[in-house]
């Protein structure tokens, strides 16, 4: 004889209870007891109060006065970032969660009105008795209203999500404030031959023509194949990228880093705790999988590196931090917003390769790290002999990771231009954040998290670079190789020009 069952033929009941037998009621034949069908684990759990889960670049507790936040000192911030209306965001999110929290409070009262029903028609069933019309209708009402606010309290965490986490970084009281990069303080500036000053030279060739006379590069087909700003490197400049690459690499392992070569894909879970919002749109190329099952092509190894220990405690900072990372990887970016920049050459293109600086520290060390960072950067140009000024980047250039950032920017002579080749940021805990990134002794009853800091910077993007060198290093007759890069280049010192220069079109 069976124990339970649906009560779906049964009059009075509704679809989804069901009926149980009493042990009694097994022997003696007694009515069967019928109640509504109790919510599974997985139904209770949906229909908590959801906790807001976003991508916490910046604490939404830094924004509210009376959780010991400071709003001002974020308002200052984002007003050095892009003045008034970007301090603006401030007010906006606190009035966003406020109404979050608004509907998630009606959302808990509608349920909880809502059990109060249910269980009135389960007690008057409990006493074989239908219940009263009225409830039926009331509980018809309440699901409704609950159906309505759960999209509603969606739609409020949604937009609230987007708003606060395009709340920027807090910026360094070292960054020169400006929204204009012609505001950029120049550091210092570095000469292989420091008593020639940087003049543009009218007898050097551009870089794009120096790679078309050493036939190192094939753009036309590159164009073909891959479309605009598509290349082919060939011979010698497949032998100079790959030089700069390996010289890269072991530059830093030198200096104490670990070489890695990153994953060329992230999931989109990940990708969104670690990218900003427009580099979707602007950089970042989808690789379309089944539903939530979507990639994005990286645009530079910091972003698989700041995901690398996602979820981790460094429980002995002392001990475990800082982390040395050095980043190899190809990099693929759309430069949607460089429409007819530096469009000459392989100088800025869609696919290009990166060596890259990435380092975890304690909080406390994270200054000192980028000193260092910066200095790592330097040296490598240095020893190419590649003259360079350092600049310091203004508050309203940053990127919403960065606390602030230093550019190195390359001297090409026949451009007569100072051109970047280098960035570095201390990013300070704005990733490790929405990454779960912490450090310190895990203590019972702990209510203050410490998130470790992420620094991120270009040593080579080789591509680029070797547009530089080219430009720099060349002759009448071809082109001498750095001696740094020789041992890379099976000894040669010199690659002659095979090819004469392009015609210039009409």
């Amino acid at each position: 004889m069976p124990t339970s069952g649906s009560c779906e033929s049964c009059p009075g009941c509704r679809p989804g209870d069901r009926w149980t037998r009493s042990p009694e009621g097994s022997q003696t034949g007694k009515d069967l007891q019928h109640k509504t069908t109790t919510p599974s684990r997985e139904k209770k759990e949906k229909h908590r109060k959801p906790q807001l889960h976003y991508p916490k670049m910046i604490e939404l507790q830094l924004l509210q006065t009376g959780k010991g936040g400071n709003p001002e000192l974020v308002k200052a911030s984002q007003r050095k970032r892009g003045g008034d209306k970007a301090a603006s965001l401030v007010d906006e999110v606190l009035e966003l969660y406020t109404s979050w929290t608004k509907v998630g409070f009606m959302l808990k009262e509608a349920r909880t009105q809502a059990n109060v029903i249910k269980k009135q028609i389960g007690e008057a069933k409990k006493a074989k008795k239908e219940p009263e019309p009225e409830l039926w209708t009331s509980k018809e009402q309440l699901d409704e209203k609950i159906k309505q606010l759960e999209k509603d309290e969606s739609d409020a965490e949604s937009l609230l999500k987007t708003r606060a986490s395009s709340i920027g970084n807090i910026v360094h009281e070292s960054v020169p404030v400006s929204m204009t990069e012609d505001d950029n303080v120049i550091l210092k500036t570095w000469s292989s031959a420091p008593n020639e000053p940087f003049e543009k030279r009218g007898d050097f060739l551009s870089h794009d023509v120096v790679m078309h006379r050493l036939d190192a590069v094939d753009l036309e087909r590159g164009a073909k194949v891959a479309g605009h700003r598509g290349f082919f490197l060939i011979n010698d400049g497949v032998d100079l990228n790959q030089a700069l690459i390996n010289y890269g690499l072991d530059f830093l392992r030198q200096k104490g880093f670990r070489k890695t070569m990153a994953p060329f894909m992230m999931r989109k879970a990940l990708m969104a705790k670690t990218a900003q919002l427009e580099e979707f749109d602007e950089a970042l190329y989808r690789l379309s999988g089944d539903g939530e099952d979507d990639k994005y092509l990286i645009a530079t190894s910091e972003q698989p590196l700041s995901a690398y220990h996602s979820d981790e405690w460094f429980e002995k900072p002392k001990e475990q931090l800082p982390l040395r990372y050095a980043g190899y990887s190809t990099c693929f970016r759309k430069e949607a917003g460089s429409h007819g920049r530096d469009t000459w050459g392989i100088f800025r293109v869609h696919q290009f390769e990166k060596v890259e600086q990435f380092c975890i520290t304690d909080p406390s060390k994270s200054w000192e790290m980028f000193e260092e960072m910066v200095q790592n950067s330097e040296d490598f140009y240095q020893s190419l002999g590649i003259g360079y000024r350092l600049v310091a980047i203004v508050s309203g250039a940053l990127n919403n990771a960065a606390a602030k950032k230093a550019d190195l920017e390359a001297w090409f002579p026949a451009m007569g231009e100072f051109k970047e080749l280098v960035s570095v940021s201390n990013c300070t805990d704005y990733q490790s954040r929405s990454l779960e990134v912490r450090c310190g002794v895990k203590k019972q009853g702990d209510t203050q998290k410490v998130y470790v800091h992420m620094l991120n910077g270009t040593l080579c993007a080789t591509e680029r670079a070797l547009c530089c060198l080219v430009e720099n290093y060349q002759t009448p007759e071809g082109l001498v190789i750095p001696p740094v890069l020789r041992p890379y280049m099976q000894g040669r010192e010199f690659l002659p020009f095979v090819k004469e220069a392009p015609k210039k079109k009409k």
